[in-house]
């Protein structure tokens, strides 16, 4: 998949935890990506938008 134009970003709770946090692009068709934001080379991991917004709403119940 080529994520050359996908908007990454962090989550505005992730400023406390000394860079240790995931970014996010949700902006892409039919798919979220995720990667580490320490190793923004490293690997992403891709999800389809159902499944990625099933993960976020069962963290949010947490």
């Amino acid at each position: 998949m080529d994520l050359t134009g996908a908007t990454w970003r962090k989550s505005s709770r992730s400023s406390g935890n000394q860079g240790n946090c995931v970014e996010v692009a949700d902006d892409l068709p039919g798919a979220v990506a995720v990667r580490d934001s320490k190793d923004r080379r490293g690997p992403v991991l891709v999800f389809a938008p159902a499944s990625w917004a099933a993960f976020v709403a069962q963290a949010k119940r947490r």
